[in-house]
């Protein structure tokens, strides 16, 4: 329960801290940390409006959305934390809980008619796949790494204590904190600033929803931030800790990981459509070293 609550109560700021971060980088006025929240909170006393084109697919995808990422939290210790829920392989029971949600979000653009929402539901289709193995190498070498298939199990016997293991913590959070960026088609995939329909990804997805659909899909995107920024917590925080020193550090890895977000966003250049694709397969690039090290920690792999 413990770590259900951190990561509900960390998604609140989360995007607020990166739209302060960014705000403070360019010099503007700074809103408040929890204008997203106020925004979402005016977004729910709206009423939605629907179009004719649209059936009840469209209606229920944001619900379903909401429904398969809350779901997904349930599975996600911290620390010495225990998930809600847990069992052998609930890694892949996870990313598929993420992806049925995202497959409504692209049914649901199509369902529109529009042109312009079918080609961010196609650009939204195709890096989902591409991250995809990133992910499950990155997953799969850490259970290969620890002999447990659980989140719970492999993160609570995780430990880091050599140069080869760092190797592993290093180059996994820089592949989770990606791997955020383009679950929630930040740059430098998707620029959430931007309002050219050629160029949107996430945005122009959902320019039919409104009013209460459309608060329920800003409030995944926080629980997708805070949920992998929980992932990456787990390779810092120490099982041995006390619990508040857990806490206390799983809230700065939080604010650590909003700040950086908000600091690629505000310097680095999004990229071109066609590089996306390559950028997002070097992510399992890193991966597959990552699985090369363990199997050589392992002694799966003798070098001579």
């Amino acid at each position: 329960m413990i770590s259900l609550l951190l990561i509900l109560i960390s998604s609140l700021f989360f995007v607020g801290i990166i739209v302060k971060t960014k705000a403070k980088i360019a010099a503007r006025k700074m809103p408040s940390v929890l204008q997203p929240v106020y925004d979402v909170v005016r977004l729910f006393k709206k009423g939605a409006v629907y179009s004719q084109t649209t059936s009840a697919i469209f209606k229920m995808a944001p619900l379903v959305y909401f429904a398969s990422v809350f779901l997904a939290v349930l599975f996600i210790p911290i620390g010495s934390q225990k998930a809600l829920l847990s069992f052998d392989g609930d890694f892949v029971f996870f990313a598929y809980l993420l992806g049925i949600g995202k497959f409504m979000m692209i049914i649901a653009a199509m369902d529109t008619g529009s042109g312009f929402e079918g080609m961010g539901a196609n650009r939204e289709a195709l890096y989902s796949m591409l991250v995809e193995p990133a992910f499950f190498i990155l997953v799969g070498s850490v259970a290969l790494f620890t002999n447990n298939v659980s989140f719970q199990d492999l993160f609570l016997h995780l430990k880091l204590d050599t140069n080869l293991y760092y190797i592993i913590g290093i180059a996994s959070i820089y592949v989770f904190v990606y791997i955020a960026m383009v679950e929630n088609s930040r740059m430098p995939v998707d620029d959430p600033k931007t309002h050219l329909e050629l160029t949107m990804v996430h945005e122009v997805m959902i320019l039919d929803n409104s009013g209460f659909d459309l608060a329920l899909i800003h409030i995944v995107t926080w629980l997708k931030f805070s949920i992998y920024g929980a992932l990456i917590s787990n390779f810092i925080i120490s099982n041995s800790w006390a619990i508040y020193w857990q806490i206390a550090a799983f809230f700065g890895i939080q604010l650590a990981f909003s700040l950086t977000v908000g600091i690629l966003e505000a310097f680095k250049a999004r990229n071109k459509m066609e590089k996306n694709p390559q950028w997002i397969i070097m992510l399992s690039a890193i991966s597959i070293v990552v699985f090369l090290t363990v199997l050589i920690i392992t002694e799966k792999i003798i070098l001579n």
